[in-house]
């Protein structure tokens, strides 16, 4: 009998060393392991369609140590979640139904812990059999415990006597499917092997493929995400020297790695939101601590979508212009900027407040998130000018002039019939903004109130919050020939992910924000471009919808093959290097 093994380890050593690097670094996927009688098992179609991938698989035992599962989790590029036994129904709120077949109890939990933290972590996932019922459990789908129990009508054989190496039946999957788009067609024979199937797909996924019999064969994300499940065991068939089902694995690696290249991405390059409204959300009794529903942005989602930095607004919304009205917001705004030093200060281990770009970059340095402080809506200082050198000496760094209605300082963007620009209180205004190096935020605008304040700032001009009215015909966002003036004069335009800003037709995705941002750099230049996401003030869409799912932007435009460099300015760079120019030219006693 023919074999290959060998039993001379110092010639292999030899054959590894005789070239230096002998290697290319690659993606490192997370197969989940079956356990049996006592002992973890692993079928060797897993590791082998990963390796033949290129890929590097190790083995996830059922352990219960959630300190050790996020660790774990940190190290991973992708996730495959293997097949094996049912999903206990009490996880799904049920109570079994006597067809109900063998329970794994060691992986359930932990299984479905593993997939809801990686889906927060935008980790790419393949789920294969028990797999996408997993996946589709633990991000609130519904499960059939057995189809043939529970779905009515009449069903092909799901469970084939043939080989594993072997197709039983085919699916037809849909034609605008990112499954067809990997396995490049709409029909495809597969094995067979489960009782149990997915019921109703979780929110966020759709049904890619089905059995002729109806039975949900696959499901993938309807959100741009990296997250596919497949009811056959597609592992199998390289065992029989068959490689048509590879795709799905290259999928898997190819997504592993773009994920890989993101997250090295996101440890070499500080990232900034230039605006959010997690204050508003204040007298909710929310806990920036914990991964909270209400809100878009805190440390568990800043942490999971890698994002280093916000600037946190006090917005105050357009009210009368009385002098009662005018102190009650100022002192509005005061109180919101507290609350957001005393939300820091409670969690000062892991966040701190940023004054300056050295700062972020120091709290990064050293493992902190940073919150900068903005104003939204120049009504916030009233009639009182003194008001900007005092809200600078606080921390602020931009206020936007006006919101949604004119103000003492300028004709805004919205409710603006007559076309006000900047008065002479504004220009005052700007002039001490300027002075006491505090940004001049001209997102809400109106057109008139944009050129004058060009022509009357000494330092560049941010929009903190906008996008392209040549692709969506809103009020609030810019024309080209605003986008080319404020480059003109060294100012950035950060895009804005509100939706209602980036279509009309139908609910924006993150392919929306790429758009604005392409044009934008088509017409500004890239070192004019940003990000100011609006969370907690109705910003965030489909595939971008909170702080946890900005890494999927960073993803999209690796993707788009904008450069790290390119990218490094579009998280911050561009608009640090303003503010670092606007607060140079402060008056020394005001740094």
């Amino acid at each position: 009998m023919k074999t290959n093994q060998t039993f001379d380890i110092d010639s292999d050593m030899q054959k590894l060393h005789n070239r230096f690097p002998n290697h290319k670094e690659l993606p490192v996927i997370g197969i989940t392991g079956n356990y049996s009688d006592g002992n973890l098992m692993l079928a060797p179609g897993y590791y082998t369609s990963i390796l033949q991938a290129e890929a590097v698989p190790v083995v996830i035992p059922p352990f219960e140590d959630t300190t050790a599962l996020l660790n774990l989790l940190d190290s991973l590029d992708g996730i495959l979640l293997s097949g094996g036994g049912d999903i206990n129904p009490l996880f799904l709120h049920e109570e079994p139904i006597k067809e109900l077949h063998g329970i794994n109890a060691r992986r359930d939990r932990q299984e479905l812990l593993l997939t809801r933290l990686a889906a927060n972590r935008q980790i790419p996932i393949l789920g294969i059999c028990r797999g996408i019922q997993v996946m589709n459990a633990a991000l609130g789908g519904t499960l059939y415990q057995d189809i043939d129990a529970q779905m009515e009508g009449k069903h092909i054989k799901h469970s084939q006597d043939l080989d594993r190496e072997f197709a039983s039946h085919t699916v037809s999957i849909g034609a605008y499917s990112t499954l067809a788009k990997i396995m490049r067609t709409t029909s495809l024979p597969v094995n067979s092997f489960h009782h149990q199937a997915v019921k109703d797909p979780a929110p966020g996924f759709r049904i890619a493929a089905r059995a002729a019999d109806g039975i949900v064969e696959a499901i993938e994300s309807s959100e741009y995400k990296s997250m596919i499940g497949v009811q056959w065991h597609p592992e199998c068939f390289i065992m029989n020297q068959n490689e048509y089902m590879m795709p799905l694995f290259e999928w898997l690696v190819r997504e592993a790695r773009s994920f890989k290249a993101a997250k090295r991405l996101h440890q070499r390059t500080l990232t900034l939101d230039s605006h959010c409204d997690t204050p508003m959300f204040f007298d909710q009794n929310i806990d920036f601590a914990t991964r909270d529903p209400k809100i878009k942005v805190d440390l568990h989602k800043m942490n999971e979508g890698r994002q280093d930095a916000t600037i946190m607004v006090a917005y105050i919304p357009q009210k009368e212009r009385t002098d009662e009205a005018l102190l009650a917001a100022t002192a509005k705004a005061d109180q919101l900027l507290t609350d957001i030093e005393k939300m820091v200060a409670m969690n000062c281990t892991e966040v701190d407040i940023a004054y300056t770009p050295a700062d972020l970059y120091r709290l990064k340095n050293v493992g902190k998130k940073a919150i900068m402080l903005g104003i939204e809506n120049g009504y916030a200082i009233g009639k009182d000018i003194s008001n900007v050198e005092r809200f600078r000496k606080r921390g602020v760094v931009y206020m936007t002039l006006c919101h949604n209605g004119n103000n003492n300082i300028c004709g805004s963007a919205r409710y603006n019939e007559e076309g006000l620009g900047v008065s002479d209180f504004g220009e005052q205004v700007i002039r001490e903004m300027n002075r006491v190096g505090m940004m001049v935020d001209l997102s809400h605008a109106g057109e008139k109130s944009f050129y004058d304040a060009l022509d009357i700032s000494s330092t560049p001009i941010v929009c903190s919050h906008s996008s392209c009215k040549a692709l969506c015909d809103h009020p609030r966002n810019l024309t080209d020939e605003q986008l080319k003036a404020i480059a003109h004069r060294g100012g950035v335009v950060q895009v804005c992910m509100y939706g209602g800003f980036l279509r009309h037709e139908s609910p924006a995705s993150i392919c929306d924000v790429i758009e604005h941002l392409h044009h934008m750099v088509n017409i500004m230049g890239i070192e004019h471009v940003g990000i100011g996401t609006d969370f907690d003030g109705d910003g965030g869409i489909i595939g971008c919808n909170d702080s946890s799912e900005l890494i999927n932007l960073t993803r999209r435009l690796l993707y788009e093959r904008y450069s790290e460099e390119d990218i490094s300015l579009i998280w911050g760079g561009n608009f640090l290097r303003i503010m670092e120019e606007v607060q140079k030219t402060s008056h020394p006693a005001i740094r």
